[in-house]
């Protein structure tokens, strides 16, 4: 297949893979790519006759999921690295020059995580750099962190600095093989359509890089690169005050907390973050506290994974004889929680408990505050697979409460559209544990919900309520909610399709399923298709989403269960909640019978079809 020339390590065209398209993809990429890293990748993959691995790095490419891109770092146009960030930024830059005629004075933010790979050459610090260049090159003003800092740092730059537009380098907590691009507009929200398809388009009609685009030297030498990482932190430092409530008291709690931040970017700024509401500095876990790419102390980077990834944690807070655990995510973004419980060990939150517990605490801090002001301006958002919780405090306390489509995007949107009418948003939530307390970042934010969520246990402690037991009390008044969150991974797309299609066609083309387990279904959401069996036209109330798959079912007994695909990783997720009406519940029975539901949902939902390409995990 391949001949001598082309297995030479100095030939920068490898030859005929048989293939026309396949051949133009692998040239295109030797002529484009200056990485000598990953340039060797692709040669390397010509010269042992990978035909299909090069297919799928070269003839596809990254498209834009949750406001942004995110894939492996490596070789190919499906992959993050080098070319590919430059690919984007000079997509990018084409739209906000159409977007914006004074984007020459009003610039871009750029941000980027401790991630890197040494096989690839590529570093998120690297890809910060170049995405910058390109920037540079076309004498855009950069404000470029000149360290790591929290993903929620860019979207809260964007607004202080009135910038176009704002991209964080980061995969947040995926696994350590992968990087991310993402991307906020100049609300500090981030990207949604039409903005994603047409940045896209941009990427895709101005494929070959500037020559100038990778004169990463421009950082260092341009004038219009500025570091904004002081004043911003500062200024977060300060309007992070707003949303403190008790600093007297919270200087004099005998509370303290552990922190991990999962060898991400979040030691410093949680550490700031409590002195700022006059705590001592949590206590850092050490194995964990400084950056490390590789992640060596646990097997996943991320907290929502439970005690399995909290082990040390948890045995420094049995050590030091602390009753609270708090972990922020590699890009300080996400945040889990765990409490002592005296009766059976260590309680680790759910996203959605925790939500039940910060938005009492942020309602009940804004009436304390607001004493003669009605409630129904304040407002509380969550996304529809999360619980419902806080639409059961909105009918009690008055305040305005709505759903969003999965994805902190469609909130951070959202509150820029309501501050327009004069709403205040006080809380919004996702349940894979994304929190944002107050809205001076529209988006979610662990650093301050880390510190909130110690306030809150401070001012508990005071009542001598701990945080397991003031969620009960939450459940006696505004009725119990008992969910169950999980996922399957399919790396297979078509067996996706065939999953989603199979309950769209059901009972009959066009028909979903009317039962599952033997518990009946009377209403059926699919905004994948926009219809709503509980709607009078049967079409949706939540906009339309194509491009990714869900489909929720509500049951005659009060449960709800959605499927969706995940926006960043190859997993179907499913939710079940049962919502129980005020007053005292019998729990067992609640949680005996959303097991049988959320069982029967895989079962008969999903394992038909799972064959050996998806996994389950328990």
């Amino acid at each position: 297949m391949w001949s001598n020339e082309d297995l030479n390590a100095n030939s920068d065209c490898p030859g005929n893979t048989g293939d026309p398209t396949l051949d133009t993809r692998v040239n295109e990429w030797m002529s484009w790519d200056k990485n000598v890293a990953t340039r060797e990748q692709i040669r390397t993959l010509v010269r042992d006759g990978h035909v299909e691995e090069l297919r799928r790095r070269l003839c596809s490419r990254m498209t834009f999921g949750t406001a942004g891109l995110r894939a492996a770092m490596g070789a190919g146009f499906s992959r993050v690295n080098d070319l590919t960030v430059i690919q984007s930024t000079q997509g990018m830059y084409m739209y906000l020059a159409r977007c914006f005629s004074d984007l020459g004075n009003r610039g871009l933010v750029v941000g980027y995580d401790t991630r890197a790979q040494e096989h690839s050459g590529c570093s998120s610090e690297r890809l910060a750099k170049l995405t910058a260049a390109v920037m540079l090159c076309k004498n855009v003003p950069v404000y470029l962190f000149s360290t790591y800092v929290p993903t929620p740092f860019v979207p809260y730059a964007v607004k202080k600095l009135g910038a176009a537009a704002g991209v964080m380098i980061t995969a947040s907590h995926n696994r350590k093989e992968d990087n991310g691009y993402k991307v906020y507009w100049q609300n500090g929200a981030q990207i949604s359509s039409p903005h994603d398809k047409e940045i896209l388009r941009c990427i895709q009609e101005n494929p070959e890089p500037w020559a100038e685009s990778w004169h990463e030297d421009l950082v260092e030498s341009s004038p219009l690169k500025k570091d904004p990482l002081e004043d911003v932190c500062h200024c977060y430092m300060e309007e992070l005050g707003t949303i403190c409530f008790h600093r007297d008291l919270n200087t004099r709690s005998p509370l303290r907390f552990v922190h991990s931040s999962f060898h991400g970017v979040g030691h410093d700024y949680v550490q700031k973050a409590f002195q700022t509401f006059g705590f001592p500095p949590p206590i850092p876990v050490p194995e964990q506290m400084n950056p490390d790419p590789n992640f060596s102390t646990v097997s996943c980077p991320n907290p929502e994974e439970g005690e399995s990834v909290l082990e040390l944690s948890l045995h420094l807070a049995e050590k030091e004889g602390v009753k609270i655990v708090l972990a922020t995510d590699p890009d300080a973004d996400r945040l889990a929680v765990a409490e002592q419980c005296d009766e059976y060990g260590w309680k680790v939150f759910t996203g959605n408990e925790l939500a039940a517990l910060l938005g009492w605490w942020m309602l009940f801090n804004w009436k304390d505050t607001h004493p003669d002001s009605e409630t129904d301006r304040v407002c509380m958002l969550a996304t529809t697979v999360s619980s419902k919780i806080l639409k059961a405090l909105a009918h009690i306390e008055g305040f305005y409460f709505e759903e969003t489509l999965p994805g902190f995007k469609w909130i951070g949107n959202k509150i820029h559209e309501l501050a327009k009418t004069g709403k205040e948003v006080i809380f919004s939530f996702e349940e894979s544990i994304g929190f944002l307390c107050g809205n001076m970042v529209l988006d979610k934010d662990g650093v301050s919900a880390a510190v909130v969520v110690a306030e809150m246990a401070a001012y508990l402690h005071t009542k001598n309520v701990t945080l397991t037991q003031q969620l009960q009390n939450i459940y006696e008044i505004y009725g119990y909610h008992i969910s169950r969150t999980s996922y399957v991974v399919c790396n297979d797309p078509p067996t996706v399709e065939r999953i989603f299609s199979r309950l769209r066609n059901f009972e009959g083309e066009g028909v979903y399923p009317k039962a599952c387990g033997g518990y009946t279904i009377v209403h059926i959401r699919d905004v994948t298709t926009g219809y709503d069996s509980s709607q009078a036209d049967r079409k949706c109330v939540l906009p339309v989403s194509k491009s990714s798959q869900m489909v929720t079912f509500t049951f005659q007994n009060g449960i709800v269960a959605t499927l969706r695909t995940s926006g960043t990783e190859p997993k179907i997720k499913y939710y079940t909640e049962f919502c129980a009406p005020p007053g005292k519940s019998d729990i067992s029975m609640l949680e005996e019978e959303l097991m049988k539901v959320t069982s029967a949902l895989v079962e008969e939902f999903l394992e038909p079809e799972k064959n050996d390409l998806i996994r389950r995990l328990l």
